[in-house]
């Protein structure tokens, strides 16, 4: 009984070495032939040519039925494929304009902000500018009669300046302000004293003593800052609007690195080659690609957040209570109360500037006289210089009003556009790869980057120096972008100025690569705080490299490790992939992350 249970294991563990030995044998078998292609008839190509044809491209270029895969360099399946080499250079190109087409309508409704914006606050300030001057010359002219007609060009001169200052002019607001007063002194103690003959020396000495006898009282030291802060606010918030405008412009259209080209014709237009046109990339692999392409616009975020930060800052002082329309609207008053402080202290005045400076000479044929400089109104009353004009004047400066109701409107609305443009560099991967239904949720049904299934690496973080482990995109991590690095220089020079401006302060600088130096003008800090004006030293003139295209690294050294023998063995390839269901089912489990 035991030697025949005996014989009877023994005869069943011969069946199954056989039929163990059979399975094998069968496997092999089929491995053998899927490599030898025996048997195995080419696919059609009719999906992918009526694909191709859809993207305008020639039908003819595409072959009717598979092909050898040896000619391509970017999409080679393994063995047989739909493109041919000329394919895969159209698509390559394509994928180029695909990208700059992303690129350029993700960044549209931020660039258009900053554009449309700029213009309006730049029409706006300057539109205050000059309908001030107009005021002020209708009212000074009504008032002041023959006075202000002779001395015009002092008072145009100055609004010259305020316009020169806002629209770009170097112009020092201390020295020009000094300068005003000065010719204003100048010309009323000769109107008040026009029985005497005064030379330039003469001249000279009355303004060397101004400051101590201050004859035009407080007004001078009150107005000088206010205005200075209020134009310092404005042009540098038109100023920051249009470097915002001008870098997203440029960083959008920085070209790529041969690296991400081929990535991009990877992820896009691959599957094409593979007679899968319709199948979209898996979000995790898209973000990869879209990571690695953008790693250098990704690098200017953190410049890029602390410029807006500046500029909300200065846009909260263009609706504050200094704000340039409360500043300029009254500047007619303040001057014409400044003129009357010296009318009313003349005789005070003119006894001590006789006692510093000398007894002045007679005029010829002139007798003394305490004529008043306004012809119209023997005695100018304060009261009077506050009535508003009810001429045009009066009509546009109502009209101003409302336009400024409006720009307040705007300021809030660009605040918020502002701060939505936050982190936008590190944050546009993903906007690009989850918009427009462009990715398939990272499962089975979509493309990994060789064929239709799960994409299984990390996903990598934003930044070139995250991109050493990018599966997808090769960089030269130690070669950033000089291009990128120089509008990063323009952002910072320009948040520099900013701040500073925020702290009623201005630097002067040539351009954006320029350290920020020249004087301030302006008086300090605002009083309701300040803020540290920045202190970092700004690499001097000419250290930053020219502008210059986007860094291209050496074709051969962006390939992706163990790519460089384009045509292996075409066999062996073709039994790793065509025969893995049977691999499988003919050998123990591997882990799934084995199979990329």
């Amino acid at each position: 009984m035991d030697v025949a249970h005996q014989r009877g294991g023994r005869e069943d563990l011969s069946v199954m070495t056989a039929m163990w030995g059979i399975q094998v044998a069968l496997c092999t078998f089929s491995m053998l032939s899927l490599s030898s292609g025996g048997d195995v008839k080419p696919r059609s190509c009719g999906e992918v040519r009526q694909a191709y044809h859809a993207l305008e491209y020639s039908i003819a270029d595409v072959p009717h039925q598979e092909i050898s895969a040896d000619p391509l360099r970017i999409c080679a399946p393994q063995g047989t494929t739909c493109c041919t080499a000329e394919m895969e250079d159209k698509l390559g190109l394509l994928s180029r304009h695909t990208f700059e087409d992303l690129m350029e309508s993700s960044s549209h409704n931020m660039r258009t902000s900053f554009f449309s914006k700029h213009r309006k606050f730049d029409e706006f300030f300057l539109e205050l500018l000059n309908n001030t001057e107009r005021s002020f010359s209708t009212m000074f002219q009504r008032t002041y009669g023959l006075f202000y007609r002779k001395n015009s060009e002092v008072f145009q001169e100055l609004f010259r300046e305020l316009k020169r200052y806002y629209t770009g002019g170097n112009v020092n607001m201390d020295e020009m302000f000094n300068d005003f007063w000065a010719r204003l002194l100048e010309r009323m103690f000769q109107m008040l004293h026009s029985q005497y003959r005064f030379s330039e020396d003469y001249l000279e000495c009355l303004n060397k003593y101004s400051e101590q006898l201050r004859p035009f009282g407080d007004t001078p030291m009150k107005l000088k800052p206010r205005v200075t802060k209020a134009l310092i606010a404005a042009r540098t918030f038109v100023q920051g609007l249009m470097v915002g405008r001008e870098v997203a412009s440029r960083v959008t259209k920085v070209n790529l690195p041969p690296a991400c080209s081929r990535a991009l014709t990877k992820m896009l237009f691959c599957p094409y080659c593979s007679g899968l046109p319709g199948l979209r990339p898996c979000n995790n692999y898209c973000l990869n690609v879209m990571r690695g392409c953008l790693a250098n616009q990704a690098d200017l975020d953190t410049e890029w957040n602390l410029f807006l930060d500046a500029m909300l800052l200065v846009a909260d002082r263009l609706v504050g209570p200094e704000n340039i329309q409360q500043i300029l609207q009254p500047i007619d008053i303040k001057i014409s109360d400044a003129i009357m402080n010296m009318q009313e202290k003349n005789f005070e005045l003119r006894n001590k500037v006789f006692q510093l400076c000398g007894q002045p000479n007679l005029a010829a044929g002139r007798v003394r006289s305490s004529r008043s400089v306004f012809d119209s109104n023997p005695r100018y009353r304060p009261a009077a210089s506050r009535a508003r004009p009810t001429s045009a004047a009066g009509t546009s400066l109502e009209h101003l009003r409302i336009v400024w109701r409006n720009m307040q409107h705007s300021i809030k609305n660009i605040k918020k556009k502002l701060s939505e443009s936050k982190r936008f560099w590190s944050k546009l991967p993903d906007e690009i790869c989850s918009g427009g239904n462009r990715t398939e949720p990272d499962e089975e049904g979509c493309w990994n980057s060789h064929a239709r299934g799960r994409y299984f690496p990390e996903v990598v973080r934003e930044g070139l120096t995250n991109q050493l482990h990018n599966p997808e995109v090769e960089l030269d991590i130690t070669r950033p972008n000089s291009f990128i690095r120089q509008q990063i220089m323009a952002l910072r020079v320009m948040t520099n100025k900013l701040k500073s401006a925020y702290n009623g302060n201005d630097i002067y600088f040539q351009d954006s690569s320029d350290e920020g130096s020249g004087s301030s003008s302006g008086n300090g800090c605002a009083a309701d705080g300040c803020i540290p004006t920045p202190t970092e030293t700004l690499p001097p003139a000419g250290s930053e490299a020219p502008v210059v295209r986007a860094d291209r690294s050496d074709e051969r050294a962006a390939a992706p490790a163990g790519r460089s023998a384009a045509h292996g063995p075409a066999p062996l390839l073709l039994l790793i992939t065509t025969g893995l269901p049977l691999l499988v089912a003919c050998s123990p489990p591997v882990p799934r992350s084995l199979w990329r």
